[in-house]
């Protein structure tokens, strides 16, 4: 039995925020559009206070940028909750660190989801986290 299509974009989107080099990232990325999946990453490095707003707003400018979803509130609104949700999954390890990683977005038909992997630095202590969030646009 194949994976559900929600499955399948989830680990897109992981496996975009786990790509180390953007060589890397764009053959990824050319793989999943043969897959029928649309993909797009973007790096995050700083305060994890400041990714609470940075990352959301990365997640929608990389998505609407890439062809991911519509320039439309909606459209935005879906990356933006799912982008929210997977930060605040991570936000336990990470808060009032600096954190440093890439968020990775999928989208197939109606299915989006968002992905953060960081790495959450305390002085030569570093932790790694990563958050995952669904979400259908309709």
């Amino acid at each position: 039995m194949s994976d559900p299509n929600s499955i399948q974009v989830a680990r897109a989107a992981i496996r975009m925020a786990l790509s180390a080099t953007r060589e890397e990232e764009r053959a990824l990325k050319a793989q999943l559009a043969e897959e029928g999946i649309l993909a797009a990453a973007a790096d995050y490095g700083g305060d994890f206070i400041n990714l609470l707003k940075k990352g959301v707003e990365r997640a929608v400018v990389v998505a609407v940028r890439e062809g991911l979803v519509a320039d439309t509130e909606a459209e935005q609104g879906v990356v933006a909750g799912a982008a929210h949700e997977a930060i605040s999954q991570v936000l336990t390890k990470a808060l009032g660190l600096s954190v440093g990683g890439k968020i990775g977005v999928a989208r197939r038909d109606s299915d989006i989801s968002v992905a953060v992997f960081l790495s959450v630095g305390l002085l030569h202590l570093n932790e790694v986290a990563i958050g995952l969030a669904h979400r259908a646009i309709g």
